[in-house]
């Protein structure tokens, strides 16, 4: 095999795999394409071991999450992107064990913080409540 024939083949079987829509082992999950050993998801797209995930995109091992993409690990979480092991994060990107972040990009272990400014908890849950109304995100 050259590299002509190698790209060729990864081509044609990336093509397949994009091409696939079944799902594998999932329970009861609708209008999901190429997910595996999920349950209740809805709208989504290629997650593993995903639970009650809703419109969200390559996740694995996630829980509750909606309108998310490529989490590992995270639950409770909304609008949020490539997060690990974090929980209750809303419209944050690349963060990992976190857990009630909201509009943070790139923290690592932080709790009750907005746009990567921290807050005590009482002030947290006002301040997100009202942006979460107003962002239409509830």
């Amino acid at each position: 095999m050259n590299r002509a024939e190698f790209e060729a083949e990864l081509r044609r079987l990336m093509h397949e795999h994009e091409g696939r829509t079944a799902n594998e082992r999932c329970v009861e999950c609708v209008g999901c394409e190429r997910c595996v050993d999920c349950t209740f998801c809805r709208g989504s797209k290629a997650l593993t071991r995903c639970h009650y995930c809703v419109d969200s995109q390559r996740c694995v091992d996630s829980t509750h999450c909606r309108g998310c993409r490529d989490l590992i690990g995270c639950s409770h979480c909304v609008a949020s992107e490539r997060c690990s092991q974090s929980s209750y994060v809303v419209r944050s990107i690349d963060c990992s064990n976190c857990t009630y972040c909201f509009g943070c990009v790139g923290l690592s272990r932080k709790d009750f913080h907005i746009l990567n400014k921290p807050y005590d908890r009482s002030a947290y849950f006002a301040l997100t409540a009202r942006l979460t109304r107003e962002l239409g995100l509830g």
